[in-house]
């Protein structure tokens, strides 16, 4: 059994710090294998899947705001707020663009339905249970400053449009994604979504539980393994750090391939992991997601799977799908605003990248600006 390296300390605490600039000066790679990207995985096409609704979506809610606002939400398509995405909360870490919490009820639904046509009903379920659990965890702390369902930025790359290329951002606690487009095409990723606790015990959402498939069909997929599959995938039997390898600021990180590989699983076991597939990139609108699937299908030969936690799958644990077109991550994490020091199933990050350059479709984007430069 490998003893698995945990992942960096996040270093960049605070906006506009020496250790933000030195994460924004650096040259995007992506996440690689080996620090080399892999070429010719990503192609410029027409899928057929009109983003036209989405378009009209952002119009909308931007001709919606004070000049101000929409000013303050602006960026430029190749500018690096893209990637000062951060989970950290407002407390520490200033955020760019236009507040959910600056918003009247009419533009917040406005800006909300950016997430209807961008997401399936599926993903966008996600993100406001997500933000329920927020207001939740707002009111267990008393850190209303802090947290809470409305404390979440939308920033806009370029300008919206069916032809050329643009993008959108919705960045908070627990709540982070990034949307390329390009066309027809769709790249959403980083993507990051999380919560803590995972369940909401009494008052408004009662009941709510976040992350239950992804961690239900986790479990599931690592309990299929035969003994010795199981000893490949295992890379630490005991959960007791963070294990998130390409978090934020985190947009070259060096993950090597470890663990199982998905060409050795039954057909059964095939159905399980293509069933945990479909809670992360089923988050995306179901015509731009059944396009991903079908790009991530094409390297399932090529996929990994890799397990961190006690192999009764009883505790806390990590696990990662790796290969040429996707990289996700679940984490059980220790409690940051709860009490307790070990992780814990109550805290979940998650975390889907688009690996070898195509993170906030850089890979795609340059196709296009090769062929069309502006």
């Amino acid at each position: 059994m490998n003893r698995a390296t945990p992942s960096a300390p996040l270093t960049v605490l605070r906006a506009d710090s020496e250790q933000e600039r030195a994460a924004l000066d650096e040259a995007f790679v992506g996440v690689t294998i080996n620090g080399k990207v892999r070429p010719d995985l990503y192609t410029l096409q027409a899928t057929g899947v009109s983003t036209a609704p989405l378009v009209e979506a952002v119009r909308k809610f931007r001709s919606a705001l004070t000049d101000e606002q929409r000013a303050a939400s602006r960026f430029p398509l190749e500018g690096e707020e893209w990637r000062r995405w951060t989970n950290i909360d407002i407390g520490n870490y200033k955020r760019q663009g236009v507040g959910l919490n600056e918003l009247t009820p009419a533009q917040q639904e406005l800006g909300l339905d950016i997430l209807r046509s961008g997401l399936s009903h599926q993903g966008y379920r996600k993100t406001e249970d997500i933000r329920q659990m927020e207001g939740y965890l707002a009111r267990l702390t008393g850190e209303f400053e802090l947290l809470g369902p409305d404390l979440y930025w939308f920033s806009f790359m370029g300008e919206p449009s069916e032809t050329e290329p643009w993008g959108w951002q919705f960045d908070g606690h627990h709540l982070v994604i990034n949307y390329f487009v390009v066309g027809d095409q769709v790249v959403m990723t980083p993507t990051f979504l999380g919560s803590e606790p995972n369940y909401i015990q009494d008052g408004e959402g009662a009941g709510t539980r976040t992350f239950a498939k992804e961690e239900a069909l986790g479990v599931k997929l690592y309990k299929s393994l035969d003994q010795q599959q199981r000893a490949a995938a295992t890379l630490y039997d005991r959960k007791e750090a963070s294990y998130i390898q390409a978090n934020a600021f985190r947009d070259n990180a060096v993950v090597p391939i470890t663990g199982v590989r998905v060409s050795t699983f039954s057909s059964a076991q095939r159905a399980i992991l293509n069933e945990l597939l479909g809670e992360y990139v089923g988050n995306m609108a179901e015509g731009h997601a059944r396009v991903k699937l079908a790009e991530v299908k094409q390297h399932l030969p090529d996929t990994w799977f890799a397990w961190v936690g006690d192999v009764a799958a009883t505790g806390p644990f990590y696990y990662r799908i790796q290969s040429p077109v996707i990289l996700i991550e679940f984490d059980h994490q220790r409690p940051i605003f709860l009490e307790g020091d070990l992780p814990t199933r109550a805290h979940v990050h998650t975390l889907v990248r688009t690996p070898n350059g195509n993170d906030y479709g850089k890979d795609l984007l340059g196709q296009h600006l090769a062929e069309h430069p502006h």
